[in-house]
């Protein structure tokens, strides 16, 4: 299937609810009638599975069905069935061979022209800069040159591209090296790493997996990779995966290809170690100039976002992934982040301060950064700033129940061990006439009836029930979710002005869109060139499309003069990044904004997260009138 293809079922995939052509054909930048004919050859390739459904209202996902067939896919089409199947074969050819292919004998085995495989081979090398591999010609003879090292990655990273997106699944590395061993060499890998005392990255774990199997596949080609570097991690770590391989593989690894998977090992699995002081790791582990710079970068992004991130145990651990990071950028072998989308969208002020960190790594260490590196950068600052702010987000609460023996003691410690992520209780009530008008709680949780009923008041039993403590988190979470829209509105409805509110206006691309926006800031002197100039140099690090619908441009720093937002809202979308975007929001914040520019940040795009609503208010954002009621009414819902 073609990626149009892939990112279609992709869509439905993260839909719960029917698609309509329409919204299908705008996000791929396709016409209504090419999306019929994408569902309709994705029919006739699963059939007689139904992976689509289609119906009055659109389409939708058989989730059991396209599962079914996604498992039960053949390991690849013929050879010559298409383009990229002749691509990957050709690769994997050149890559085995040592003495070259002659092009005519090729187009023979293949049963496609010479004009074919000339095609292909332009394709080849469109695939080689950067890889440190080339192709040499001489008369017919197409020799691939490079080491047995970066003929893996390439292998490796095409194999990743043309996977299902996302998480890299273990199932079809087995298809594709046809190695049932795989699964059982994981589990064991995994216990091995754990008693030894390393924490384990399972985002990486399928990724080195797929090394391994090149690895063993290759060597029975007898073709040998070089160690980059010497392993930092003692020999222990080598002899058991020496051990494991051989187990399960019946293939033994000389000293170079062993060193080669425990680097990678280290590069994206491993952090040292559960079993191990922080203070230990950062004495025998992490390198004192990572130290320095992680520490001085900590410290400025903890300056310019108002956060605290001076904890010497998140600054080590911190330092040790940055440390594989750069190891990977410099050998230009990123991992991928199936999460890095759904951080995006559910965590957009933690991607962003993440993104802070990752330029600054970027310019101080002289080392290029994607997204999916960006995302873990986000994974240990989100970790971190949780666990800092759940105190803060805990919703209070006051338990009433009259005292009978133990009962109302039993009650509140049962409270608090099932509902202390949720709750804190600030008062407990043992009497039986309680002044109810003068509780002051977020929630009352009550075993007697109130006189009347009000909201937020939670009538339990004294014995605290599976059900109570439903209501309860349900309860909860609704306090919190007024707390947020109730902000936000308040903040929202004083940034926007009617001057810096386009509808329907097109633009050629993502710098063009920013600047036309930006004009108008600087036009009313809320913000200088070098803002808009800042917000296109942050576009370049990583799209700002935060959702399938909307985009949040603008500087890393906080120089506008008012924080304010410019707005565009377009019936059709626009590309932007990897994405579609009907609404675009440039905003720039002062210094004097900072203290509040996270929950905002985050807030603002969660109001665009649900797809209906975003449709809504595309459609019937006519002027900015409407604009700001629909947009009140969505903050209000």
């Amino acid at each position: 299937m073609s990626d149009k293809h892939a990112r279609m079922l992709d869509y439905l995939l993260r839909s719960s609810v029917w698609v309509t052509a329409g919204e299908l054909a705008e996000y791929l930048g396709v016409t209504p009638r090419s999306v019929r004919s994408y569902v309709t050859s994705v029919k006739a390739a699963a059939d007689p599975l139904d992976v689509i459904e289609s119906g009055p209202a659109g389409y939708r996902l058989n989730r059991e069905a396209y599962e079914a067939f996604r498992a039960g896919q053949p390991k690849r089409q013929p050879e010559t069935d298409t383009p990229q199947s002749r691509l990957y074969q050709l690769v994997r050819r050149l890559t085995d061979s040592t003495e070259g292919l002659d092009v005519y004998e090729l187009a023979a085995d293949v049963f496609v022209s010479d004009s074919t495989v000339e095609a292909d081979l332009a394709r080849v090398r469109a695939l080689l800069p950067d890889t440190g591999l080339s192709l040499v010609r001489h008369g017919s003879l197409v020799t691939l040159v490079g080491s047995e090292t970066e003929r893996r990655r390439l292998l490796s990273r095409m194999f990743r591209e043309e996977s299902a997106r996302g998480f890299l699944e273990l199932a079809a590395i087995q298809r594709e090296f046809a190695s049932n061993s795989l699964g059982a060499f994981k589990t064991d890998l995994i216990a091995m790493l754990d008693a030894q005392g390393y924490f384990v990255n399972e985002y990486g774990t399928n990724n080195v997996l797929l090394h391994v199997a090149i690895a063993v596949d290759r060597v029975g080609k007898r073709a040998v990779a070089e160690a980059d570097t010497s392993p930092v991690a003692g020999p222990g770590l080598g002899i058991a995966l020496a051990g494991l391989i051989d187990t399960h593989f019946g293939v033994v690894l000389d000293v170079a290809d062993l060193a080669y998977l425990v680097l990678l090992l280290q590069t994206r699995v491993l952090t040292p170690g559960h079993d191990h002081g922080t203070d230990t790791i950062s004495e025998n582990v992490a390198r004192a100039d990572d130290l320095d710079v992680v520490r001085r970068i900590v410290a400025q992004a903890s300056e310019e976002y108002l956060v605290d991130l001076a904890d010497n145990d998140f600054i080590t651990r911190l330092t040790l992934h940055v440390r594989n990071l750069i190891d990977r950028a410099e050998g230009q072998d990123y991992s991928r982040n199936p999460l890095t989308r759904s951080i995006k969208t559910a965590y957009p002020m933690i991607y962003e301060l993440s993104v802070y960190i990752a330029s600054e790594l970027q310019r101080q260490v002289q080392i290029r950064i994607n997204d999916d590196e960006i995302a873990y950068i986000a994974m240990h600052v989100g970790s971190y700033l949780e666990q800092q702010s759940r105190t803060e987000e805990l919703v209070t609460c006051i338990i009433v129940c009259p005292n009978y023996y133990t009962m109302h003691v039993q009650l509140r410690q049962r409270v608090e061990r099932l509902l202390s992520d949720d709750l804190m209780v600030v008062e407990q009530i043992t009497r039986s006439d309680v002044p109810w008008t003068e509780l002051r709680a977020d929630l009352v949780l009550t075993t007697i009836d109130p006189p009347i009923p009000a909201v937020g008041v939670i009538v339990i039993q004294p014995f605290l029930t599976e059900g109570d403590v439903h209501r309860i988190r349900e309860a909860a979470i609704r306090v919190r979710r007024l707390r947020r829209r109730a902000q936000i509105k308040d903040d929202l409805l004083k940034f926007f002005d009617e001057s810096l509110y386009l509808h329907n206006f097109s633009a050629p691309n993502e710098e063009a869109m920013i600047r036309e926006l930006g004009g108008r800031m600087v036009a009313r002197g809320l913000i200088d060139p070098s803002y808009v100039d800042g917000a296109i140099e942050r576009e370049r690090m990583s799209s700002t499309a935060f959702t399938d619908h909307l985009a949040v441009p603008h500087a890393m720093a906080m120089t506008a003069r008012q924080t304010s937002i410019a707005i565009a809202v377009n019936d059709a979308s626009m590309p932007w990044g990897d994405s579609r975007v009907n609404v675009v929001a440039l905003i720039a914040f002062s210094a004097a904004g900072r203290a509040s520019f996270q929950s905002f940040f985050d807030q603002f795009v969660e109001v665009f997260t649900e797809r209906a609503d975003v449709q809504r208010l595309i459609k019937r954002s006519v002027d900015f009138t409407s604009f700001i009621d629909e947009l009140v009414h969505l903050i209000d819902k």
